[in-house]
């Protein structure tokens, strides 16, 4: 069990989140990181990469995500494609979105209130080695913690 008051909140590159469950909590739970972000009326989430797929679920809010889709192959390298269509999937209270790996997205709140929305990554890959995150660019009023990307 963990309490609310347990969850810490955070000023990240990617905007304010509360940690639901993640690595530096002392819980059971060793698989999952889980957050909500709360993103402010008309405001917009860092753009970030990862190896891990993500889901999302809508608690409140209107908005959309982009996603610049990659196709990859890990037989013998490394090699990934980025698609050329920027795909953009609008949502609400209650809907599930899904980041597949190495995805650069991006989440906007198009309402006049707060939007928030509970993030799901494994931290699998991390513990074998992948950890391949980049955050690409940082939320609005965030830029202060962004580390850009080496590449």
């Amino acid at each position: 069990m963990v309490k609310w008051h347990d969850m810490p909140m955070e000023r990240s590159a990617d905007g304010l989140i509360k940690h639901i469950i993640n690595e530096r909590m002392n819980t059971k739970e060793c698989a999952l990181d889980i957050y909500m972000q709360f993103i402010p009326p008309a405001g917009a989430t860092g753009a970030s990469r990862h190896l891990t797929e993500e889901v999302a679920y809508v608690i409140e809010g209107t908005g959309y995500d982009l996603h610049h889709d990659v196709r990859f192959d890990c037989k013998d390298a490394f090699i990934w494609e980025w698609d050329k269509t920027l795909k953009k999937f609008e949502w609400g209270p209650g809907d599930f979105i899904y980041i597949p790996p190495y995805c650069a997205h991006k989440r906007f709140n198009t309402a006049d209130t707060e939007a928030r929305v509970v993030v799901v990554n494994s931290r699998i890959m991390k513990a074998i080695g992948f950890d391949w995150f980049d955050q690409l660019e940082p939320a609005k009023g965030f830029e202060d913690l962004w580390v850009p990307p080496a590449d």
